[in-house]
């Protein structure tokens, strides 16, 4: 199955120099912890998370709407691309640990967001019908790949990145 069949195809962004009040406040309004940040091309330049969000207000001791996003996003961006095959689209995320990925067009333009709630919502679909339940250890390797990278930064080890590139 391809990424384009599973993503979400209509996702809000911010922009770097957008308050992390205006942010916060489409988490709020889309219930999602985290948003793209593109830049003026509609180009993902990071993402930010509700985490980063108190992160940065508890460390910089300011009030959201004086913070910009572009002192609290991750600016490592990993994504993959609509046709991509969900099996490698999940293994960028395990390898990567990371939860969601900004999915892009040819021309690089944010289209749509792959997140590990859509490889779970869908793994329920499969276990109900009679489709493939192989998803399941997909995203038993994802979650665990993310847990396991929480335990290597705690010992100070960091994890290898990978791009869905590298998988082809």
């Amino acid at each position: 199955m391809e990424v384009q069949r599973m993503m979400r195809h209509s996702v809000r962004t911010c922009h770097l120099n957008d308050s992390l009040n205006d942010a916060a406040q489409i988490m709020w309004e889309d219930v999602c912890g985290s948003v793209p940040v593109v830049d003026d091309q509609l180009k993902p330049v990071g993402l930010l998370t509700d985490r980063d969000i108190c992160m940065a207000a508890y460390t910089q001791g300011a009030p959201l709407y004086a913070l910009r996003v572009e002192s609290a996003m991750a600016r490592r961006v990993v994504s993959c691309r609509p046709t991509d095959d969900i099996d490698d689209a999940a293994r960028v995320m395990a390898q990567n640990r990371v939860r969601r990925l900004p999915v892009v067009g040819d021309d690089g333009k944010l289209i749509g967001l792959l997140t590990l709630d859509d490889l779970a919502c869908e793994s329920q679909r499969n276990l109900k019908g009679s489709g493939n339940s192989q998803l399941g250890g997909v995203i038993a390797e994802v979650y665990g790949s993310i847990c396991a990278a929480r335990c290597q930064r705690r010992h100070g080890v960091d994890p290898p990145r990978v791009s869905s590139a590298e998988l082809r």
